[in-house]
């Protein structure tokens, strides 16, 4: 029987550790019949070590989504390693450790903007990079921790996260002609590298413990990653500008 990504092409970025949710979606994206290839930055080397971890071998390119050399080359160097996509990981976040822990309305905007270009803008430009490959339509997909909210410790990456998810709608509106759908997974948090550079990460993560319907584990990065697989195959071919939560639940529940 084969997997329900049977003969599509994924770019998936943001793999960085075996804990982290873009691992395990390229692990099942394989698993599920998909060729797959990873990008990296700023070390490609730690990313083509894990690599090795995954069902089968896969090329790593190194990309840095705010150089404009790095995108305008993409498409040539997946092109000639996969002929074309038929999807895109987003999985992509950084503020400067002055924008996180509790010093928000102390955080220069020099920061502000490198967490907003980082995290949010480079959907758009990733995509757009990526769109020569895409002549047949496809899935674009990104992670988000649900910005309806305000977290302890997490700040700036709050409203990076807000102007993510909008730009995630936009996105599917002018996309829509391509027949490229536009989606984000919103996940429970997970102990993966991007948490452990959030200070106060246990205080953020406590929540979980006490509200979310179905029990989180923050060691299992596996569900988020099944949300994202399910979003790149033809199971959803009608939905777009959506954010799917993968959290236990917790986004329905009150205090």
């Amino acid at each position: 029987m084969s997997g329900i990504l049977e003969g599509k092409r994924i770019l998936i970025t943001g793999v960085l550790m075996e804990s982290s949710i873009a691992f395990h979606t390229a692990k099942l994206a394989q698993e599920e019949g998909a060729e797959i290839i990873l990008t990296a930055f700023p070390r490609p080397t730690l990313t083509e070590r894990i690599a090795r971890k995954l069902p089968k071998p896969t090329k790593v390119i190194e990309l840095d989504v705010t150089n404009d050399e790095h995108l305008a080359r993409l498409a040539d160097i997946v092109g000639e390693e996969l002929g074309g996509l038929d999807g895109v990981v987003h999985s992509i976040g950084f503020a400067p450790q002055d924008a996180l822990g509790g010093n928000f309305l102390n955080t220069p905007f020099e920061s502000v903007a490198t967490a907003m270009h980082v995290s949010a803008y480079s959907l758009k430009s990733l995509t757009m990079a990526c769109m020569p490959l895409m002549q047949n339509g496809g899935s674009v997909v990104g992670l988000t921790f649900d910005a309806s909210f305000a977290w302890p410790q997490y700040d700036w990456m709050g409203p990076a996260k807000a102007a993510l998810e909008a730009t995630s709608r936009y996105m599917a509106r002018d996309l829509g002609k391509q027949n490229i759908r536009c989606n984000l997974i919103s996940a429970g948090p997970i102990g993966s590298m991007a948490a452990k550079s959030i200070p106060g990460f246990d205080e953020l993560a406590a929540v979980w413990d006490n509200r979310a319907p179905l029990e989180w584990d923050l060691k299992d990065p596996e569900p988020a990653g099944r949300g994202v697989v399910a979003l790149l195959s033809d199971w959803f071919p009608k939905t777009t500008g959506e954010i799917i939560h993968v959290d236990g639940g917790l986004h329905a529940i009150g205090a």
